[in-house]
Order: C-alpha cells, then sequence, then structure tokens
C-alpha cells in the first residue's frame, strides 16, 4: 500500500484527491451510491502507484504514504484496504 487516508478525512470527505489521482484508486466518488454513508474516502492499495498527487490537495492533510502514517492512525491502513476487499 502506497498511500492511505485516515483520520482527518472522517466527516469531510473532500474530493480534491478524487480529482487529483491519476488512476482512479479513490473511492467512493460523490456520485457513487456509497458516497453518503461512508465517513471518509479510502484509496485502494492495489490500484495505487504510489504518485503522491492526492497529498498536497488535501484540504485537512489526511493521506500520508503508509511508511509516514501516524502510529495513532496505523489501522486506517487495514481500513483502506477492506473498503476494497483486499
Amino acid at each position: 500500500m502506497a498511500y492511505v487516508i485516515a483520520e482527518p478525512c472522517i466527516g469531510t470527505k473532500d474530493t480534491a484527491c478524487v480529482d487529483a489521482c491519476p488512476v482512479d484508486c479513490i473511492h467512493p466518488k460523490k456520485d457513487e451510491a456509497a458516497y453518503e454513508t461512508s465517513e471518509l474516502l479510502y484509496i485502494d492499495p492495489v490500484e495505487c502507484i504510489d504518485c503522491g498527487a492526492c497529498v498536497p490537495v488535501c484540504p485537512v492533510s489526511a493521506i500520508f504514504a503508509l511508511d509516514d502514517l501516524p502510529e495513532k492512525w496505523a489501522h486506517f491502513a487495514e481500513i483502506n484496504a477492506k473498503y476494497f476487499n483486499r
């Protein structure tokens, strides 16, 4: 897994990262049914190409490289993966 969306995204779900992603690996999008019920956005750990394009556009600094993910949010790596059944 290259990047992980963590706790600061909860309740925000700003989709600037979705628009910045060149490989469409961040979901749910605003037009997907799951968007309304999801508490945050998720990065597909298999599809992510580790480009980092999503990081600077996140207004709440919720996206971290796996190696830089704060320990208090380490469980978000699994949360992101589970969303995609990975």
